[in-house]
């Protein structure tokens, strides 16, 4: 029923998207992106960590992020291979890369963790309380998963769109009318020329990491808005300040929660309308379509039974269902929509994504479906 929820909106949006409908055509998608990101998202994750978390729920939760970690580096490794195996072109290797390290974290577990808690026969208890520590969980693991896209999937895009266009730039480099334009203007001792070229590496080395690290991109509004949802959960003042219905600022809260409520629809409609360019296709090709699926649908969430079984077998996981739910899910889930805003971004492979991202998204209707009902009988 959940994913059934998620067809029935994200075809809707692609109706709106229609160039006859033209009601979320691409201007107005973009517009609802940019609230979705800056507004709804961060009220969103900050709304859930601040009503759920404390400091005892987060030292339960330290697995998170590194189960959300060990799912980039998988996925990277499986990614390196299938490039590799299919001798990708450098303009798609960051999205071949990004499309198998970097899953959709948040929305995804916001939108099916909580509908599953409705569900009957849920092993996850009363369904209100289920439902509050879910939003919690997928909060926290939209905002680890943002952190993962905005600080490695991004940089991995950047670094190989710029190799790319300097691969197809580098024959004018240097001129040949003039030759000798990079020489010295006078001899150096083999000394002294080691040392000017381990500083000048030093410079270019030093330009290049401040070029590809982006502080502000890390810092995305989702990130932001978890890092004040963790200090006025985890600050007993402040707690009392803001969360619950006798606190003095509670209609902040209420506010946010709010604002928050919107986010879920939109992505959704938004999801449904990008999606829509992928059917007017690309050349990409089958190989890499193929490859990526088997990556994220396939290998993934096998990978993933294993470690998170072991990890709960060794203690580092405590028995809770519903956690160990979420961190069974994050291997399962289809490559993160904001992808397609890096990859539009540096202008890389943006038809080739749209094909992918329809291909993702189309099969895990089935796949999420299929791995969340065996995920449940795993914990339940």
């Amino acid at each position: 029923m959940p994913v059934i929820r998620v067809l029935l909106l994200t075809a809707l949006g692609s109706f709106l998207a229609l160039d006859r409908i033209d009601i979320l055509g691409d201007v107005v998608r973009k517009q609802l992106n940019t609230v979705v990101f800056f507004v709804f998202n961060p009220a969103l994750v900050y709304s859930n960590l601040a009503n759920t978390i404390t400091l005892d729920r987060m030292v339960l939760l330290w697995f998170m992020p590194l189960n959300i970690l060990t799912v980039c580096i998988i996925g990277s490794a499986l990614g390196l291979l299938l490039v590799k195996t299919t001798r990708a072109p450098q303009h798609l290797k960051g999205l071949i890369l990004g499309s198998c390290a970097a899953g959709n974290m948040g929305n995804m577990p916001l939108i099916i963790i909580p509908a599953v808690c409705r569900e009957k026969g849920s092993p996850f208890g009363a369904p209100d309380v289920c439902h509050t520590f879910a939003m919690a969980y997928a909060s926290l693991s939209m905002a680890i998963g943002a952190i993962c896209l905005w600080s490695y999937v991004y940089n991995i895009v950047r670094i190989f769109s710029s190799n790319a266009r300097e691969g197809i730039n580098l024959h004018c480099s240097i001129s040949e009318e003039y030759p000798h334009q990079f020489t010295l203007p006078h001899p150096l001792s083999e000394e002294n020329l080691q040392v000017v070229a381990i500083s000048g590496k030093m410079k270019q080395l030093l330009r290049k990491f401040s070029r590809k690290i982006n502080l502000k991109e890390l810092l995305a509004p989702s990130t932001t808005g978890a890092i004040v949802g963790f200090i006025i959960g985890m600050v007993p003042h402040l707690r009392k300040l803001i969360i619950g219905g006798t606190a003095p600022l509670h209609v902040v809260q209420d506010s946010a929660s709010l604002l928050g409520d919107a986010a879920i629809p939109s992505i959704i409609l938004i999801m449904g309308g990008n999606l829509l360019k992928g059917l007017k296709g690309s050349g990409i090709q089958l190989s890499f379509i193929v490859g990526i699926l088997a990556v994220r649908f396939i290998f993934l969430p096998l990978l993933g039974i294993i470690i998170v079984k072991g990890a709960l077998r060794f203690g580092l996981v405590h028995p809770d269902p519903l956690f160990q739910f979420v961190l069974l899910l994050q291997y399962a889930v289809p490559p993160a929509i904001n992808l397609g805003t890096i990859i539009q971004l540096f202008g890389a492979g943006e038809s080739e994504c749209s094909v992918i991202m329809l291909w993702t998204y189309g099969l895990a209707s089935v796949s999420l479906t299929l791995w969340s009902t065996l995920f449940m009988w795993l914990v339940s």
